[in-house]
């Protein structure tokens, strides 16, 4: 059986995304309630304002943050497994009937399809890694 896990380059891991969040949760507040108790309750307001931003975006980095795509090989079979914001897909194929289309040059992605079903593959990839996968699936796709 041959495997092509691709995954997205994040930064941060989850794990160190939520202490990196909480750290800054926790200097927003020692702030707004310093400022609240000398007086300047508005500060508070917009700390609040501002905590509300950064978790929104955290929370839409951490939807994507485990994204990847999976291809397995196994005699005749060709399974695809795509994670994209926490919603799995399993596509499953016959390598004598599957095909690769790279139609355009520049694109981000190509695709693997059988008869009317098309999936999307490589938007994870840099293009020297996308055409080396492709040559590579080639020789599995008789």
């Amino acid at each position: 059986m041959k495997t092509w896990l691709m995954k997205r380059n994040c930064a941060l891991s989850p794990k160190e995304l939520f202490r990196f969040y909480w750290a800054l949760v926790a200097v927003s507040l020692i702030i707004g309630i310093g400022f609240s108790l000398l007086g300047y309750s508005i500060i508070l307001i917009f700390t609040c304002i501002e905590l509300t931003a950064l978790t929104a975006g955290f929370l839409i980095y951490s939807r994507h943050a485990l994204d990847f795509e999976q291809i397995e090989i196994e005699g005749e079979r060709l399974r695809i497994k795509k994670s994209i914001a926490c919603k799995e897909t399993v596509y499953e194929f016959n390598t004598r009937w599957a095909r690769i289309d790279q139609t355009l040059l520049n694109a981000k992605s190509f695709e693997i399809f059988q008869s009317d079903l098309r999936i999307p593959l490589g938007q994870f990839l840099l293009k020297e890694q996308r055409s080396r996968l492709i040559v590579e699936l080639k020789a599995y796709l008789r």
